[in-house]
C-alpha cells in the first residue's frame, strides 16, 4: 500500500496502539483528541503516559486538537472513540470534512437509546458523498500487547470488500495481520457483546470460582451472543472466528481487559460507581449490557447470562444469587437455538 494519510480519532490505549501500527507501515498518522495537554505531550515528549508508561512513540506521529486540521487532506479516518461519543464526533467530522475518505472504526459497543451499531451511527451522521462503506476493525487485541508489537490477528469487515481490503492493506505487517470479512453485523455485534461476558467472567474470578466456571461462561456466553447476533442479521459462522470466539477468549480471560477487571472487582464486593471511578477508562461492557438486555427483551431472545449481569449492574442483584438462579434454570439441550 502506498503512503497514506490517516487520522486516528481517539488518543486512548487502542487508538495509540493502532497509530503505531500505521506509522510502522510508513503512513502519515495524525492522532486527534480534545485534551490539549495530552496532545502536547504526544508532540513534545512522544509519549502517552496516561495509557503507556514505558512506550516512546515515533516522532512522526503527530497529535492534533483541531479536528479540521487533523482531517485536512487525509485518505482515511479511523474512529476509536468511546461508543457514547461516537455520534457527536461523527457530527463534528461531517461539519469540517471537505473531501471523500475511507472510514473505519475500531470501537466496540452499541449506542444506548437507539440500540444501533457504531457503523450505523457513522452512516447516519457522515454524508455518503464523503465516504465509502464503513469498515469495522475488530478482533482479539489488547492494546498493551499490540503497542509492544506482539502478534495480533483481527478482522476487517465491510459490505464493500474493496474497503475491507483497503484496511487490510494499510494495517497488515509482520506482527499485525487482518482478515477481510463481509459480515459487518456479525463482526460488530461480536466485538460489542463479548464485553458483557467478560464482565461476567471477571465476576466469577472475583467470587473465587475456577477454570470450569470460566469455560462455562465463555461457551454459554458465546451461544447467547450468537443467538442475538443472528436475530439481528449476522452469519452464525462469524462467531467462531477472530471477532467472535477469539475476542471473547482474550477479553474474558485476561487482566488486560478493563471489562474483566471491572467484573473481578464486582465479584470481590466493590460498588460499580467506585470501579468506574478508579478505572479511569470507559468500561464498554457496562453500557453494552443495558443495550443488549433491552434488545433481547424486545426481540424475544433468551440471554440468561446477559440478563443476570444486567441485574447485577443495574438492579443491585447479588452476584452469588444471580449465579444460583442461572444454575437452577430448567435443564435443556445444549444445541437449542
Amino acid at each position: 500500500m502506498n503512503h497514506q494519510k490517516i487520522a486516528v480519532l481517539g488518543p486512548g490505549s487502542w487508538g495509540t496502539a493502532l497509530s503505531q501500527v500505521l506509522n510502522d507501515n510508513g503512513h502519515d498518522v495524525r492522532i486527534w483528541g480534545n485534551n490539549i495537554e495530552q496532545m502536547k505531550e504526544i508532540n513534545s515528549k512522544h509519549t502517552n503516559q496516561r495509557y503507556f508508561k514505558d512506550v516512546v512513540l515515533n516522532k512522526n506521529i503527530k497529535a492534533y486538537s483541531d479536528l479540521e486540521a487533523a482531517l485536512d487532506g487525509v485518505d482515511g479516518i479511523l474512529f476509536v472513540v468511546p461508543t457514547k461519543v461516537t455520534r457527536l464526533v461523527a457530527q463534528q467530522v461531517a461539519q469540517v470534512l471537505k473531501h471523500k475518505v475511507h472510514i473505519f472504526h475500531a470501537s466496540k459497543g452499541l449506542e444506548q437509546g437507539t440500540h444501533e451499531r457504531i457503523s450505523t451511527v457513522l452512516e447516519e451522521e457522515i454524508p455518503e458523498q464523503y465516504r465509502g462503506e464503513i469498515v469495522v476493525v475488530s478482533g482479539p487485541s489488547h492494546a498493551e500487547e499490540t503497542i509492544v508489537r506482539d502478534i495480533t490477528l483481527i478482522s476487517a469487515a465491510s459490505s464493500d470488500l474493496n474497503e475491507a481490503k483497503y484496511a487490510q492493506d494499510i494495517f497488515s505487517n509482520d506482527y499485525f495481520r487482518l482478515y477481510t470479512n463481509t459480515d459487518v453485523i456479525g463482526v460488530e455485534t461480536a466485538g460489542a457483546l463479548k464485553n458483557i461476558i467478560a464482565v461476567g467472567a471477571g465476576a466469577l474470578h472475583g467470587l473465587g470460582f475456577g477454570d470450569n466456571a470460566k469455560a462455562a461462561i465463555i461457551t454459554r456466553g458465546l451461544a447467547e451472543i450468537t443467538r442475538l447476533g443472528v436475530a439481528m442479521g449476522a452469519e452464525p459462522l462469524t462467531y467462531i472466528g477472530l471477532s467472535g470466539v477469539g475476542d471473547l477468549i482474550v477479553t474474558g480471560t485476561s487482566i488486560h481487559s478493563r471489562n474483566w477487571r471491572a467484573g473481578d472487582a464486582l465479584g470481590r464486593g466493590e460498588k460499580l460507581a467506585d470501579i468506574e471511578s478508579n478505572m479511569g477508562m470507559v468500561i464498554e461492557g457496562v453500557s453494552t449490557t443495558k443495550v443488549a438486555y433491552e434488545l433481547a427483551q424486545t426481540m424475544g431472545i433468551d440471554m440468561p447470562i446477559t440478563e443476570t449481569i444486567y441485574q447485577v449492574l443495574y438492579e443491585d442483584l447479588d452476584p452469588k444469587t444471580g449465579i444460583l438462579e442461572i444454575m437452577r434454570r430448567e435443564t435443556r439441550a445444549e444445541n437449542e437455538f
